[in-house]
């Protein structure tokens, strides 16, 4: 049986994408290594598609980024454009059909596409078109549906007719043989930047898979924006006005974002600092250490020891080297699996009391195991604190918390989950804190997951889970 590697209280997020314009340079190895600094937002397949002028050719599979591509597989990927993609499923099957970037031939005009995110109308559009397939491929189709009609003359005039018509979160590349493409979506759920490079520029999730490649950061693509790269350089378009409710996903910086990274022009690390010092404010513990469980949450309690004078410890060594599953075919190993990815340092929390930092809990699968390990290391007594309030609410943007019965904070108390997990004290950030933590942005953030409160429509079906 194959069983999660210990990430089972964590969201996951639907994808990375990556895309470049550099004629003359190895495009397919230079999204390889985007795609390594995008590895995080998704490990179950990636594909790099490049274009040479004539044609497009897409490569993808099943794994990891590293696991897949080798120098003979990137060698065959020669052009002066590509697009990358890391993905994690949210909507859809894990397999290869479902594998990005997905390619279409619209008579004489071939198009491959990588997509960020989670449409909330998919049904919808389906019904209207008659396409069947992910929301990847539905957008595909109707840009492809667009092309063949020849009501449009080109890729960003299909868009224009396209993309007014889709609700929810998107951030996209796009390739087409003369052209690189970004788009995000009216909301800006999903991050997008821009790039440029000494003679050619990229597109990217997050601003370290720019630094990867030499890249230096531009600006992030706007919300109800297009960006086109070619011959002629960079030229932008809108499909949505600025003034449209912008919503940029508070999770990012709570957990999915590298620390290293910029989001809405703060760096990552500080942010979730500042989290961990409004935490000791607002919850303060009577605690011998702090200690973060690995990894988005070292920044919150570094923040937390910081604001509390209690000194700041390693309680875990993570293990590096493993992906995202492994074989564990009993249930007692199953159980006993979650020391492949965490094991406690005994002789720094043993005999102590220990403020433990969590940026998130949201199923709560693993994180009872994991605090099981520090009682049986020889903590006294553990406080559990929390960088983010409660995870109530199921997320249709493109995290795979769409059913709110696995929610644990949905269907318990905060003082029924102190007794599930066995702690002596619990306490979680209010909104108000982490909105300041995450300072100003240049739009709204969406936080639908914590509040209830969404920023598009819904379908019935997806009213019918809250």
């Amino acid at each position: 049986m194959v069983v999660d590697d210990g990430a089972g209280d964590k969201p996951k997020e639907a994808c990375g994408v990556f895309g470049i314009w550099a004629p003359g340079q190895p495009v397919s190895h230079m999204v390889y290594l985007g795609l390594f600094a995008l590895q995080h937002r998704g490990q179950e397949s990636a594909g790099i598609a490049v274009a040479d002028g004539d044609k497009v050719v897409v490569d993808k599979d099943m794994g990891l980024v590293s696991t897949i591509f080798d120098e003979h597989r990137l060698a065959a990927l020669s052009g002066h454009a590509a697009i990358g993609h890391t993905r994690y499923s949210t909507t859809g099957a894990s397999t290869w059909v479902n594998a990005q970037p997905v390619f279409r031939s619209a008579d004489a005009y071939l198009f491959a596409l990588a997509h960020n995110g989670n449409l909330t109308n998919t049904r919808e559009l389906s019904a209207e078109s008659g396409v069947l397939g992910s929301d990847s491929d539905l957008v595909a189709e109707l840009l492809a549906a667009e092309l063949i009609a020849g009501t449009v003359a080109s890729l960003p005039e299909a868009l224009h007719r396209v993309l007014p018509r889709l609700v929810g979160a998107y951030s996209l590349t796009i390739m087409s043989s003369d052209e690189v493409i970004g788009v995000r979506d009216p909301n800006g759920f999903r991050p997008l930047f821009l790039g440029r490079l000494t003679d050619g520029w990229v597109l990217a999730s997050e601003t370290p898979a720019l630094d990867v490649v030499g890249a230096t950061l531009v600006r992030e693509v706007e919300p109800g924006e297009i960006v086109v790269i070619g011959d002629s350089g960079v030229r932008s378009m809108r499909f949505a006005p600025k003034s449209h409710r912008q919503s940029f996903c508070s999770f990012e910086h709570v957990y999915f974002a590298r620390p290293d990274g910029v989001l809405g022009g703060q760096n990552v690390h500080r942010v979730r600092q500042r989290m961990g010092v409004a935490l000791a404010r607002l919850a303060p513990a009577d605690a011998d250490v702090v200690v973060p469980i690995p990894d988005s949450s070292v920044p919150g309690a570094q923040g937390y020891a910081q604001e509390s004078g209690i000194p700041y410890v390693d309680g875990f060594v993570k293990n590096r080297y493993i992906g995202r599953t492994f074989i564990a075919p009993t249930p007692e190993l199953r159980r006993r699996a979650v020391r492949i990815k965490l094991n406690p340092v005994r002789g720094n929390v043993e005999g102590k009391r220990v403020v433990v930092i969590e940026d998130s809990i949201v199923r709560g699968t693993t994180l009872r195991e994991t605090l099981g390990m520090l009682r049986s290391a020889g903590v006294l007594e553990i406080h559990l604190r929390v960088l983010s309030p409660p995870y109530r609410w199921p997320c249709f943007y493109g995290m795979d918390t769409v059913d709110r019965s696995q929610l644990l904070a949905a269907v318990h108390t905060v003082d029924e989950i102190r007794e599930i997990f066995s702690v002596d004290t619990l306490a979680y950030l209010d909104i108000d804190s982490m909105v300041e933590a995450i300072g100003p942005t240049d739009g709204g953030l969406c936080t639908a997951c914590l509040t209830g409160d969404y920023p598009t429509k819904l379908s019935a079906e997806q009213l019918a889970d809250l």
